[in-house]
C-alpha cells in the first residue's frame, strides 16, 4: 500500500483514517471504481476509464466531481504517483454519492478516492503457467443495466474467488442468468477458434472491460477477427484457446478448463501489441 491516498484532492496519509462509517459506499455500495495501470509513471487507456467512469456515474445518478474531470483525475493520478515514489503500480479511484437519507439518498453529489498498491513489473506480463479454471455453479449474473457497469457491488465476485480457493482453482467463469458464459471472476473472456476471437457481447451482461475493448481495436487492427456472441460450454470445449483481460494485468491466459488444454499463441501475440501501445 501507498504511503499517501488522495481523498477529494487532498492527500492523506494512508495509514490513517480518512471516511467517517456513514459513507455510502461502505453502507450501500452506492458508487462505481476503476482500476487502472500505471507504467513507468503514467496511467494507462486514462481517455477510456475516463469514458467508463462518467458512463457509471450517469448510470447511478451520480454527479462528477467538479475536479474530476478527465485533465483534473490525469493531474491528481500523476500527482499521487510522484508522491508516494510509486510509477508502477494498480491506481483504483472509487466515487460515489455523498449523502445522507438511507436507501432514499437526499442529494447526488460524487465524492472520491484514489488509491496506489505497488506492481513489481514495470509492463503488462503473460502469466507463465496458464490458468486452471471451471465453471462456477452456484450463481448467476442477471442481464440488466447495472451488470455492464463496474459498480461497488461485487458480492458475485467475491463469492466467486472463494468457490475457487475451495476448489485450488486459479478463476472461474461466470454465467448470465440465461446460462451463457459471459466472463471470469476477474476479467473479461475471449477464446480463439481457428485464428479468430470470440468474446461475450455485452447484451450477455459482461462487464464493459476496458482491456476488453483495447484488445478487440488492437486486434482489428492487425488484422484478427473478431466476433461478439453469446458463448456455452460447447464452444469452450472446441475452442483452442482461452483467455482472460481486465485493466491491471492485460492478458492471462487459461491453461486447462476440466479436461480440456489450450494454447497461448494469441495470447501472447496480443499481451505483445498491447505492451507496444503503452510504450508508444
Amino acid at each position: 500500500m501507498s504511503a499517501y491516498v488522495n481523498l477529494n484532492g487532498t492527500l492523506c496519509p494512508a495509514d490513517a483514517p480518512v471516511i467517517t462509517l456513514d459513507n455510502r459506499a461502505f453502507h450501500y455500495g452506492d458508487g462505481v471504481f476503476e482500476t487502472m495501470r500505471i507504467v513507468r509513471g503514467k496511467p494507462c487507456f486514462l481517455d477510456a476509464h475516463h469514458a467508463r467512469l462518467q458512463e457509471g456515474l450517469k448510470a447511478l445518478r451520480i454527479d462528477l466531481p467538479k475536479d474530476l474531470d478527465r485533465e483534473g483525475l490525469e493531474r491528481q493520478v500523476l500527482e499521487l504517483v510522484e508522491r508516494n515514489e510509486m510509477p508502477n503500480a494498480r491506481c483504483r479511484l472509487t466515487v460515489y454519492r455523498d449523502s445522507s437519507g438511507y436507501f432514499r439518498p437526499k442529494q447526488n453529489d460524487g465524492t472520491y478516492a484514489i488509491e496506489l498498491m505497488a506492481v513489481p513489473q514495470d509492463v503488462y506480463i503473460l502469466n507463465d503457467r496458464g490458468f486452471t479454471v471451471d465453471l462456477y455453479p452456484e450463481m448467476r449474473k442477471p442481464v440488466n443495466q447495472m451488470a455492464v457497469h463496474k459498480t461497488l457491488n461485487t458480492q458475485l465476485y467475491v463469492m466467486a474467488s472463494l468457490w475457487c480457493i475451495d476448489r485450488h482453482l486459479d478463476d472461474c467463469l461466470l454465467q448470465n442468468d440465461r446460462g451463457n458464459i459471459i466472463e471470469s471472476s476477474a476479467g473479461n473472456l475471449f477464446i480463439v477458434s481457428n485464428g479468430v476471437l470470440y468474446t461475450p457481447s455485452l447484451e450477455d451482461g459482461c462487464l464493459g472491460g476496458i482491456m476488453r475493448m483495447q484488445v478487440v481495436n488492437i486486434a482489428l487492427e492487425n488484422g484478427i477477427k473478431v466476433y461478439e456472441c453469446s458463448l456455452n460450454p460447447q464452444n469452450l470445449l472446441g475452442a483452442d484457446e482461452m483467455f482472460f483481460t481486465n485493466a491491471a494485468r492485460g492478458v492471462q491466459w487459461v491453461g486447462a478448463y476440466r479436461t480440456k488444454r489450450y494454447g497461448h499463441r494469441m495470447a501472447l501475440r496480443l499481451q505483445d501489441l498491447i505492451v507496444k501501445k503503452v510504450l508508444g
